[in-house]
């Protein structure tokens, strides 16, 4: 059986493998021929006949007049526990929505009104391109099934079979067909040496709704049809009034033309992104658009030529400069997915650079508003920094400083000045605000934080109690910002809790971690021996990390002493 046939097949059998039950509504009686094939032949009684398509055995009913006598015939073969698989064909009919004496039917089943065609477009465009397509369908000429049947059949028609297609065979479709065109000029040796200009021509027009001259030669008619390709997307997403530079660029006719240069450009994009950026950048120079006086906010969401990528980037910097953090990151978030910045990973740092500088704007300047407000003791002030009641932490102003330093230092290229120096400063000012407001509390507290565990009782309070054996880390220099971090990354299924503790002052390094100490919670002071300031706990003096390991040593005597890079080193038993 012929193409054709074998689609409009496997689509019924599509309808009726849920449903069980197809009303088949056919107002031009268009399908008929395709109805006498099933059945081996015309209509010869009222009785349903059996019929195959694909693998599928069903029973067929056409209507000959009389809606009561097709519904008489179908209620016995729907109506058991059992009902069969049954199609009912309307030949002449169109279907009544609101008072059809097959609504029951309707409803227990699936209506279907296919177009011949809207049907026969879909095979033929497995043979020929869009634009021959269109010429052999187009509205004022009357084709019939048979007419159709015999233009899907390998040996029939009058038409030849694509030679477009048969040039660009690895191509999908129209789009990718036009796609691998417009990428590289590899192939125009052959459409020239097989006359298929024409048919591009065709397929240019009825796509693209663009009509360039017919003689023009396969590389001014690519130069032409790419500029308006991409020239159009862009003058489609813009916001603003175009740059006079478009305005020799013909406007796509119609919204079908609209849609189809919106999916080309992205085609383009996707399946050929190595040339791509070579072609935009072309196209680019050529309408001088690099210089046109846009709004950057008028660029709209795709970045179709390379300028606008960096244009926004600018953009984003000044929003930051300009304190509107909520701005920029809105921008970042819209462009992550550039097609500019998943080639270019340096372009891409500096967007995520931005993406900081404003993380950190925005969260000092809340916190900074925050400070002004907050009254009470020095407990009041560590709440107020960890996070309790529901309420975010200001640690999280010291995690996005930190996030932003370490990125900058990856960088190859320095990144925007202005505005890494503005949320620099506003960070300092509400570090500053923080560390007055607290030293102040903290002095009017008796430089004591009640009911807040205290760094020398971390060991006799925690690590202590702990079932055996138990592992004890200890990091320098480790803030608590990091430490909500590290918890955040541990696995799920881990019971992790974070809990605050008051360090011991100076915070230098031996005063913090001998603080970590056991027997720091019954005798801990801060003392100078022999030039070095350190702490003493018992009779003996830590002022470094080899008194401190002697300590330990002594005090555990089961202690397994590792450097992280050694734990890390060793493989799992």
């Amino acid at each position: 059986m012929h193409p054709l046939h074998e689609y409009i097949a496997t689509l019924l059998a599509h309808q009726l493998k849920p449903a069980r039950v197809v009303v088949w509504y056919d107002p031009r009686s268009e399908f008929q021929p395709f109805v006498n094939e099933l059945r081996g032949g015309a209509r010869s009684s009222a009785e349903p006949v059996w019929v195959e398509f694909g693998s599928q055995s069903t029973q067929l009913l056409e209507f000959a007049g009389s809606m009561f006598e097709l519904r008489l015939a179908a209620e016995p073969l729907v109506g058991g526990d059992a009902p069969a698989m049954l199609v009912l064909y309307l030949p002449g009919e169109k279907r009544d929505s609101k008072a059809s004496v097959l609504m029951e039917l309707e409803k227990a089943g699936e209506t279907w009104e296919p177009g011949l065609k809207r049907l026969a477009r879909n095979v033929l465009e497995q043979r020929y391109t869009q634009g021959v397509v269109d010429e052999m369908l187009r509205h004022e000429r009357s084709v019939t099934y048979e007419d159709l049947a015999r233009l899907t059949s390998s040996s029939g028609g009058s038409e030849p079979p694509s030679i477009l297609r048969s040039i660009f065979h690895d191509a999908s479709g129209s789009d990718g067909l036009l796609a691998a065109w417009l990428s590289n000029d590899d192939r125009d040796d052959q459409i020239a040496e097989k006359q298929a200009e024409s048919e591009l021509l065709k397929l240019i027009q009825s796509r693209l709704g663009l009509e360039p001259a017919s003689d023009s030669p396969l590389a001014k008619l690519r130069a032409i049809t790419l500029r308006y390709v991409l020239a159009s997307e862009f003058r489609l997403d813009l916001a603003c009034e175009p740059p006079s530079s478009l305005d020799g660029v013909p406007s796509p006719p119609n919204r079908d033309a609209e849609a189809a240069i919106r999916a080309l450009a992205e085609r383009l994009r996707n399946s050929h992104a190595e040339t791509y950026p070579a072609l935009a950048d072309r196209v680019e120079a050529e309408l001088g658009l690099a210089k046109a006086r846009l709004a950057p906010e008028a660029l709209g969401s795709i970045d179709t030529f390379r300028f606008e990528e960096r244009a926004l980037l600018r953009h984003a910097g000044e929003l930051v400069t300009g304190k509107k953090f909520d701005d920029a990151l809105r921008l970042v978030t819209e462009r992550e997915r550039s097609f500019w910045l998943d080639r270019d990973l340096e372009r891409k740092a500096q967007w995520e650079a931005l993406r900081k500088m404003a993380e950190l704007g925005r969260e000092a300047e809340l916190v900074g508003k925050a400070v002004r407000k907050v009254s009470g003791g020095a407990g009041a002030w560590l709440s107020a920094y960890v996070g309790s009641d529901g309420r975010a932490g200001w640690f999280r102003v010291d995690q996005a400083q930190r996030r932003l330093e370490a990125w900058v230092t990856t960088l190859q290229d320095e990144p925007e000045e202005q505005p890494l120096g503005v949320v620099r400063r506003i960070h300092e000012d509400t570090c500053h605000k923080m560390a007055e407001g607290f030293t102040r509390a903290l002095n009017d507290s008796g430089w004591t934080v009640p009911n807040v565990l205290h760094q020398t009782r971390i060991w006799s309070e925690v690590v202590a109690n702990q079932p055996k054996p138990v592992a004890y880390f200890l990091v320098d220099a480790m803030r608590f910002e990091m430490g909500i971090e590290l918890a955040e990354r541990l696995p799920k299924t881990s019971e992790v809790s974070v809990r605050p503790a008051v360090g011991s002052l100076p915070s230098i390094t031996p005063i913090g971690m001998a603080a970590l100490m056991p027997g720091a919670s019954a005798s801990f002071s801060v003392t100078e021996a022999k030039g070095k300031l350190g702490s003493q706990i018992d009779d003996r003096f830590l002022p470094d990390l080899a008194a401190r390991k002697k300590h330990i040593s002594s005090k555990v005597p089961e202690l397994v002493d590792l450097a992280l890079d050694e734990l890390l080193g060793l493989q799992p038993s």
